[in-house]
């Protein structure tokens, strides 16, 4: 199923082009955290040839607790972010949660994403748009996939049509998340470049009273499920020490389990991407 070609600093998503990856920790830790796990992961991808783009957040306004860690902030969060995109040479990633932050993330990152939490907030999602930066929204774990479309329509109302859309997992009773993978079917429909999350797919929302756990075991099989449903790019989470991560270790994977894993599912799409193009 061909979906339109997104453009991202120098690599381009979807169009049937192969597999990208999306990967780096959950929050910015420090600086040097976050460029050590941007050179790693970009090493690694770069030896097994997948294109590669770094994710992690300035500010996680969504924690459990109102102790949980957050991050620097956006100001700090923004610098250490344009320093990874500079002396690592790679596109980079970050949610933004309020419209006043859309204006200085915008002058920084290559994508501005919209949380799963934040997707139906319309004047959000219609600041996020205007902006004009690649937009990749999350789908909110209460959504049905189709549900996407008024999402899509949002944000092409400004005239952005450089949209890319994550599935991250659907609410499955209390405290859990199942990843139905029609739903990667249901958004390709829509045209624009699906994103499978295999991390966050894992997650256990609230699991750990405090704050979420979550079943990173898993983390291999769902991505290899993901993209044999097909997808256009691979988001995960990942840390060089998940057990102490100072958010969604128990979803991450595991640094030195990065490059097998990219290795396997770079196999599979292009069995995939071969057999749409049938």
């Amino acid at each position: 199923m061909m979906t339109k070609l997104v453009k991202v600093g120098t690599i381009e998503i979807g169009g049937g082009l192969p597999l990208a990856v999306i990967a780096g920790p959950c929050v910015i830790e420090s600086r040097d955290s976050a460029l050590r796990h941007a050179a790693a992961l970009k090493e690694k991808a770069d030896r097994i040839g997948v294109p590669y783009i770094f994710k992690s957040s300035y500010d996680k306004a969504n924690r459990s607790s109102v102790h949980s860690f957050r991050g620097p902030g956006l100001e700090k969060g923004l610098e250490i972010l344009a320093e990874v995109k500079k002396q690592i040479g790679v596109p980079v990633l970050t949610d933004v949660h309020e419209i006043d932050q859309v204006g200085p993330a915008q002058e920084v990152v290559d994508i501005l994403q919209i949380p799963a939490f934040l997707c139906r907030q319309t004047d959000f999602v219609l600041a996020v748009a205007k902006s004009g930066k690649v937009v990749n929204v999350k789908k909110g774990q209460f959504l049905a996939p189709w549900d996407m479309g008024n999402v899509v329509e949002k944000i092409r109302a400004t005239g952005n049509d450089q949209i890319l859309l994550t599935e991250r997992g659907a609410s499955f009773g209390y405290n859990n998340l199942v990843s139905d993978m029609r739903s990667l079917f249901v958004m390709r429909e829509l045209g624009y470049p699906v994103i499978f999350d295999a991390t966050h797919s894992l997650q256990l929302p609230g699991g750990l009273g405090n704050a979420s756990g979550g079943e990173r075991k898993y983390i291999p099989a769902l991505a290899r499920a993901g993209v044999a449903a097909g997808i256009d790019a691979l988001f995960m989470e990942v840390h060089e020490d998940p057990d102490y991560a100072k958010s969604d270790g128990p979803n991450s994977l595991d640094l030195k389990d990065f490059e097998g894993l990219l290795k396997t599912v770079k196999q599979l799409d292009a069995l995939v991407k071969e057999g749409e193009r049938r």
